[in-house]
């Protein structure tokens, strides 16, 4: 793999965050990864985005939600499944042209603001909140990998909150190099970290085979105003996903034309959380092929 210098630096290296250990570079290289790509309405996806500093990315007259979900193998706190739910986005005083920051995504700042990225373990809630500012929550989760089809579903409190299925490619052949970037919301500022993925996989363009279900959890009230495409523009599935976080975090005031009410997501949010690595139960699977199950017949009729 090739990432930058200073990553190869902390290669063998180890450190030690609010009492969670860590073997340097955080990082995995054996993590099965599934990512899909849908249209929604623009309008709808600003006002998901904290602040006046993140505009949406527009595809036309249309912005983009990215889901990822990794199911972590080898990393130094345990097992995990991590299920991101985000808007791609660029940082500037003004929104950019369509398309552009697309073309110069360091200019303008592109990545993925994470609204909510649900995981398996208190462990990892304790790390991402503390140490990335990311909308971390223990959650019920899985990931299962078929021969046809990869799925993950996403369960709080008792309820649906997303499930998604996409095709399995079969063979990763696509070579996948870049830099993304996470934005997240904490303690009233803006965090932007970053990843290095060096990794294929496969590819499918307006993926005939997948499905996405929204429930009715509080957490969905704005995914349901997103207007979303139900066929999305692409998906991915990554059998061995190799990447790497960057050592560092940047954070800026986040900033309103009013006084704006306190962050949600503050010191107390993670400060009192453990370093467990048990799981909740599964989420209710038979409840969603219930319902894909109804859906498809209803289709047919």
């Amino acid at each position: 793999m090739s990432f930058p210098s200073r990553v190869r630096w902390m290669k063998g290296r180890y450190a030690n965050v609010d009492g969670i250990p860590f073997t340097m570079p955080v990082g995995t290289s054996t993590s099965p990864a599934l990512f899909a790509g849908f249209s929604v309405d623009a309008g709808a996806a600003r006002a998901m985005l904290p602040g006046q500093e993140l505009h949406p990315v527009r595809l036309g007259s249309r912005a983009l939600m990215v889901l990822a979900v990794v199911n972590y193998q080898d990393t130094t706190i345990g097992r995990y499944v991590e299920f991101c739910i985000g808007i791609l986005a660029q940082k500037g005083r003004s929104p950019a042209p369509p398309v552009v920051p697309l073309l110069a995504r360091r200019a303008y700042g592109t990545g993925v603001y994470i609204y909510d990225l649900p995981v398996s373990s208190e462990i990892s809630v304790k790390g991402g909140r503390g140490i990335w500012g990311m909308a971390k929550r223990q959650a019920n989760l899985d990931f299962v990998v078929g021969p046809d089809t990869v799925s993950s579903q996403y369960d709080l409190d008792g309820q649906l909150v997303m499930r998604v299925d996409v095709s399995n490619p079969g063979p990763a052949r696509l070579p996948v190099k870049l830099t993304n970037v996470g934005y997240g919301d904490f303690r009233g500022m803006l965090t932007r970290s970053a990843t290095y993925l060096d990794t294929h996989l496969g590819f499918t363009l307006r993926d005939p085979k997948a499905r996405l279900l929204i429930g009715d959890h509080p957490r969905t009230a704005p995914l349901h105003a997103l207007d979303v495409d139900p066929v999305p523009l692409f998906t991915g599935f990554a059998p061995t996903l190799q990447g790497v976080l960057d050592d560092h975090v940047e954070t800026w005031f986040l900033t309103a034309d009013q006084p704006p009410e306190p962050a949600s997501f503050d010191l107390a949010s993670f400060s009192h959380l453990g370093l467990s690595q048990e799981w909740l139960a599964p989420p209710d699977r038979a409840a969603t092929d219930a319902i894909l199950r109804g859906q498809t017949s209803a289709r047919s009729a």
